[in-house]
């Protein structure tokens, strides 16, 4: 079966929802035993992670005396657990939310903090697919949570010392990625163009491509050095070789699936063969190797 550009984004998206629905109900079940964990990364840097259960993207804070500036909020329904976290490093008000992606589980929170004043910066298609996002009832995002800063290509915040430059890797994860890399403190935010350990998702129906994530992942590589601290989208505090395993990882099941594609095998065919199998240890909830397997056919046909 070879699936039509038509009835890939259809799949992408339903996996999209099937995405949220899975947080949603991993919150409910496991609201009771739910919490953040803060890491201290540099002087003034800070990576939030959820525990417990599914909280959404890691979350990061640089505070100092200039002000706060947060990347990424989570979910919606964490949004209480997350303020009386924040708590916990700082009694400042967000300043500045960076958003590195449109994912619900990374600007969940946009409306209460943009609400509560924080200035939101995003890419200039996050702002376009936020305003084109309803809810089931048709409603679409309030005001609050739309970003009232975009960029095209890079921006930079000069604050608590350090210069924060945030940059467009264009069809990867989304259409709309941004990481956001602290030059003096050495610390990068890939949001969710870096799944550390896992398989990533890649968004076919928001502008996604395997090979978009690829390119990014390569580019990352080469603007940071074996000190350098990665806080991904999803998964532990990384390194430089974290970034080289998951470029090789995903490479090789490229090669491996293009290769089965060569020889004529329809997408049945390639499921069947499972070539992912030897990466089973990168398998995870939502996306273990079959559905992997799907997302490097999606990239391999176009």
């Amino acid at each position: 079966m070879i699936l039509s550009p038509t009835l890939r984004k259809t799949l992408a998206a339903s996996i999209s929802l099937t995405f949220a629905s899975i947080a949603a109900m991993t919150f409910a079940q496991e609201e009771q035993s739910l919490s953040f964990k803060t890491e201290k990364v540099t002087d003034t840097i800070y990576m939030l992670s959820g525990q417990g259960g599914f909280t959404g993207g890691n979350v990061a804070l640089t505070v100092g005396n200039d002000g706060v500036a947060m990347i990424d909020n989570g979910l919606s329904d964490v949004l209480d657990l997350l303020k009386a976290e924040i708590a916990k490093t700082t009694d400042k008000p967000i300043d500045y939310m960076i958003n590195t992606h449109v994912h619900g589980d990374h600007i969940g929170n946009n409306h209460a903090f943009g609400e509560g004043g924080a200035r939101i910066i995003s890419h200039e298609n996050l702002r376009e697919a936020l305003s084109k996002k309803k809810d089931k009832d048709g409603n679409t995002e309030p005001k609050s949570a739309f970003p009232v800063l975009t960029f095209s290509d890079r921006m930079t915040i000069h604050i608590n010392g350090d210069a924060a430059t945030i940059m467009h890797f264009d069809s990867a994860h989304t259409d709309g990625d941004a990481v956001v890399y602290f030059k003096n403190d050495n610390v990068l935010h890939t949001g969710d163009i870096m799944f550390n350990g896992n398989f990533p998702f890649i968004d076919d129906s928001n502008g996604g491509s395997l090979d978009g994530v690829i390119r990014a992942l390569t580019a990352i590589s080469k603007m940071i050095n074996d000190d350098t601290k990665i806080i991904p989208g999803h998964g532990p505090l990384a390194n430089l070789s974290d970034v080289t395993k998951t470029v090789a990882m995903l490479e090789d099941s490229k090669s491996m699936v293009a290769k089965l594609v060569a020889d004529g095998k329809s997408d049945d065919e390639v499921l069947a063969a499972n070539p992912l199998a030897k990466y089973e240890e990168y398998s995870w909830g939502f996306i273990n190797t079959e559905r992997m397997t799907k997302q490097v056919l999606t990239g391999v046909r176009k």
